[in-house]
């Protein structure tokens, strides 16, 4: 017997032809192809530092823009002199209702009935430049996490500073006195900085950012 014999049982087995890949098999893609990404997935797209981005693929800064920036300095900045005008008013309160008690002493009811008045009045008002301290100091805060309520809030107390500051000035022109005008004006220029950094884009994209 021959080994060369396909009969023989001891021989070598006969060499086996390559395997061919079976039908409906993909075939292996060359080494030096890089693999495809798959079809219908989105492209990953570039990130850019300071950016996020969210469904609708519209990038959104995440820093807040300088003018509302300005703007939440100055709501400080305003807080700050309304707690100060706050103070002023109990202590001139808490005086005209000592004044009250010495002329109920002295025995001259006009004198305790207007110091009364006084008292009264500066509490008020003192109250009331308490609540928009408050206010500043609230909307100053919520610049970081409000929304659209904090932007419309925002705006209307600004334009209203505006008014009530443009109203001082007037006033204080009619008196010739520099002193008189200087400050109506900052709070002119503070009140319309405060109201255009939520109105403008800038400010409007900011306060319509998506949150996570």
């Amino acid at each position: 017997m021959s080994y060369g014999d396909p009969n023989n049982p001891y021989g070598q087995p006969p060499q086996q032809p390559p395997a061919q890949p079976g039908y409906g098999y993909p075939q292996q893609a060359p080494p030096s192809v890089p693999p495809q990404q798959g079809y219908g997935y989105p492209q990953q797209q570039p990130g850019y530092p300071g950016y996020s981005a969210y469904p609708g693929g519209n990038p959104m800064q995440q820093t807040m823009p300088g003018l509302l920036v300005t703007a939440r300095v100055f709501l400080f900045i305003i807080s700050a002199v309304q707690i100060i005008g706050a103070l002023g008013y109990l202590y001139v309160a808490a005086i005209a209702n000592d004044i009250s008690d010495t002329a109920d002493d002295f025995g001259s009811s006009a004198g305790s009935d207007f110091a009364d008045v006084a008292a009264g009045v500066g509490i008020v008002v003192a109250l009331i430049l308490g609540g928009l301290a408050a206010l500043s100091i609230t909307l100053a805060v919520k610049f970081g996490s409000g929304g659209q309520g904090i932007r419309v809030t925002t705006i209307v107390y600004g334009a209203l500073g505006c008014v009530a500051g443009l109203i001082f000035l007037f006033v204080g022109l009619d008196t010739g006195m520099a002193s008189a005008v200087i400050f109506p004006l900052l709070w002119v220029v503070f009140g319309a900085i405060i109201t255009a950094a939520p109105a403008v884009s800038s400010g409007t994209a900011w306060f319509a950012r998506p949150r996570y």
